[in-house]
């Protein structure tokens, strides 16, 4: 066995907040836990329900804490934020050719849009129903 002791370079703590790109990359992959929560309290919401009218009306009033809002409005903003980063990723992500030539990111970014509108109004329209 050797004994040489191989370099490891030093890593801060805040290294992520000394170049906007990680910062913003560090902000979006953090933002997963707020989101998992909110899963969370979602999936408790359902199982209310399938105890009966009593126990899901006990959390919806329970939602309709100052807190509760303010955690969903925070997450609401979150989930905005990880939703147009991920939009601005989409012509990395997707690698599309037509007759043989790549298509322009604006297009997919564009087309990602399009498809977040027409589907948020989509729940909105069944939602009002």
């Amino acid at each position: 066995m050797s004994k040489r002791k191989p370099y490891q370079r030093e890593m801060k703590n805040d290294w992520w907040l000394k170049n906007i790109f990680y910062s913003r990359y560090m902000i979006r992959e953090g933002s997963s836990i707020l989101i998992t929560l909110y899963s969370l309290i979602l999936a408790w919401g359902v199982f209310r329900l399938s105890q009966g009218a009593e126990a899901f009306n006990a959390w919806l009033s329970a939602l309709q804490h100052p807190v509760s809002i303010i955690f969903h409005l925070l997450v609401l903003l979150i989930a905005l934020y990880h939703t147009l980063t991920w939009f601005s990723l989409a012509p990395k992500a997707v690698d599309l050719y037509i007759k043989g030539k790549p298509l322009d990111g604006r297009l997919i970014v564009a087309g990602h849009y399009i498809t977040f509108v027409i589907a948020t109004v989509f729940c909105l329209v069944i939602i009002m129903l």
